[in-house]
């Protein structure tokens, strides 16, 4: 399976680059998951749960960064494997392009799967990794860049709401 798009998020190239490499926001902002632990600069070891179609699999595997070129981009590859599932592998080439404040990470997928996830066929597989990316990056720009609405929800106090039962007492 192949992908490639361009995501525009409003922030700056090094705020982007430096919640890329951020355990933390992307725990928040990969779909399903569980657990992200850094090994090394390069490295990280991470377990995610998804649902394919019918099939739920919990992948435990590892994920390395190569070809580093701060703060426009990487190569992020990573294996794992979901037990009788089957088994991901994949790379990914990130770029970030500055674009007047905001910032274009631009990326090329290439990914295989085998076991009971590679029966399911390529639409179904095709369809959720889309809707997985669409996730990852509606997240991680709510992470790296809030909206103003999210930020003035946060800051304004909840409004009290009136039940149903005292709405039909003050008619």
């Amino acid at each position: 399976m192949d992908m490639t798009g361009t995501q525009h998020i409003e922030a700056p190239r090094d705020v982007v680059w430096a919640a890329l490499n951020d355990v933390e926001v992307l725990k928040q902002s990969i779909p399903g998951c569980q657990s992200i632990e850094k090994v090394s600069d390069t490295e990280m070891n991470a377990k995610v749960t998804l649902k394919v179609g019918p099939v739920k699999a919990t992948f435990a595997g590892k994920v390395t960064l190569s070809d580093l070129d701060p703060p426009n981009g990487y190569t992020i590859t990573g294996e794992g494997s979901g037990g009788a599932a089957g088994f991901a592998k994949g790379s990914a080439l990130v770029r970030l392009v500055e674009d007047a404040g905001a910032t274009n990470l631009n990326y090329e997928v290439k990914a295989q799967i085998g076991g009971k996830l590679a029966q399911l066929g390529s639409r179904l597989i095709d369809a959720t990794s889309k809707k997985l990316a669409a996730e990852f990056f509606e997240k991680f720009s709510e992470a790296v860049a809030p909206t103003q609405e999210t930020e003035a929800s946060e800051a304004a106090p909840p409004e009290k709401k009136k039940g149903w039962f005292r709405k039909l007492i003050k008619k």
